[in-house]
């Protein structure tokens, strides 16, 4: 049986593992816009509409041309490096 020493080692190890996972950078980078969508439509609201209904709102409005121009910069740092 392991002790929680290694256990607290492999945990770290998946963390990191998973930190610097391309599907989690590209979920930091969607939520991050979500939260600007969030702000920006709260002010005009003039008050919080809280974060499902800008998440329900960004995906409709916004998700497809994000991730269109995400692939593309993508596509550009890979052929570039």
């Amino acid at each position: 049986m392991k002790n929680s020493a290694d256990m607290t080692a492999a945990d770290g190890e998946q963390s990191q593992f998973v930190k610097n996972s391309v599907l989690y950078k590209e979920f930091l980078a969607e939520r991050e816009e979500i939260l600007k969508h969030k702000w920006i439509e709260s002010e005009k609201a003039g008050s919080d509409i809280g974060f499902e209904k800008a998440l329900l709102d960004w995906i409709v409005r916004y998700r497809s041309s994000w991730r269109n121009k995400r692939m593309k910069e993508v596509r550009a740092e890979a052929t570039t490096a």
